[in-house]
């Protein structure tokens, strides 16, 4: 086994829960070179990755034709062992399909279980390439920022939806009442910026100094500054999959979506913080009962006494 395609998850935090999945991949191969095929944000984590050769953006959306875009770039990467594919859209199938190569996976759900993540993308290579392993830490190949003080990372936003995002100013108390023993920096992404300024301008009232980088970070940037801190409390989001990576102290915030599927994987000193609602998990973008009463009813001091439980 020598080469092998691998299209990546569209979103952050869903290709670095697909990282124990490749890792016992190359466990099985250690020579293997890999193709990752995928988003910019997705293939980003694996730039620096030693068994990647090649990263190809999936640009087929800006193309005329999707379809002749897929079918040329399939073509023209040439031959592998495998190709396989961690997304379930048509079009994913299609690409794989059109690849050249000996064997061909295709991921889908084993199980209607409840189980994480990251056992189903594992499962997935465990039934593609016939092995029996199981899946271990998250991998992400960069070194982590060295701060020079204690630190602790605030992330509010969440790219899925305004269901999953707890409020600037909770955040805000959150970050004041640590103010005394931790410098504060505040992270988010390009769409989350205003969030990210409202806790600034909230910090700022009260003269607590903080450092916002929301909307000002490569993938990789975002990584290693995650990487370096010594807490971090954040959303249900891609930054938090990437904290429990690095194994960084974390308190995630959950409301409308399963976090006994997609919370931190093996990080001892993550905790989650949420209210038991009836109407919750939902997995909805937007509250459907428009209460928003899973994050309205979450307080600062909620996610303060899950702080005291990990430092």
């Amino acid at each position: 086994m020598t080469k092998i395609l691998i299209e990546v998850p569209t979103w952050l935090g869903d290709c670095v829960m697909t990282t124990p999945a490749i890792e016992n991949i190359i466990k099985t191969y250690p020579d293997v070179k890999l193709t990752i095929f995928g988003s910019f944000v997705s293939t980003a984590i694996f730039k620096e990755h030693p068994n990647v050769e090649k990263i190809v953006l999936d640009e087929s959306k800006k193309a005329p034709s999707r379809l002749k875009w897929i079918y040329n770039t399939a073509k023209e990467l040439g031959e592998f062992d495998v190709t396989l594919t961690f997304r379930r859209t048509l079009f994913s199938k299609l690409f794989i399909w059109l690849t050249q190569a000996k064997t061909k996976g295709y991921y889908r759900r084993y199980t209607k279980e409840v189980i994480h993540q990251a056992i189903r993308y594992n499962d997935f290579i465990n039934n593609t390439f016939k092995l029996n392993t199981t899946a271990q830490d998250l991998k992400i190949c960069f070194e982590p920022f060295k701060y020079e003080k204690t630190t602790l990372g605030i992330n509010p936003g969440a790219s899925y939806g305004s269901a999953k995002r707890w409020y600037p100013e909770k955040f805000a108390k959150v970050a004041k009442e640590m103010s005394a023993t931790h410098d504060i920096v505040i992270f988010g992404g390009p769409t989350e910026v205003d969030m990210a300024k409202d806790i600034e301008s909230e910090l700022q009232k009260e003269d607590i100094a903080c450092e916002n980088i929301a909307g000002k970070t490569s993938i990789k940037e975002l990584c290693q500054k995650i990487g370096g801190l010594n807490l971090f409390v954040t959303g249900d989001s891609g930054p938090m999959h990437v904290a429990a990576a690095f194994k960084v102290p974390t308190v995630a915030i959950f409301g409308p979506t399963k976090d006994k599927e997609t919370s931190q994987w093996m990080n001892p000193q993550g905790v989650i913080v949420k209210k038991e609602m009836a109407c919750s998990p939902c997995m909805k973008r937007v509250c459907p009962l428009k209460h928003h009463e899973c994050m309205k009813l979450l307080m600062s001091n909620d996610v303060l006494n899950k702080i005291e439980d990990i430092i």
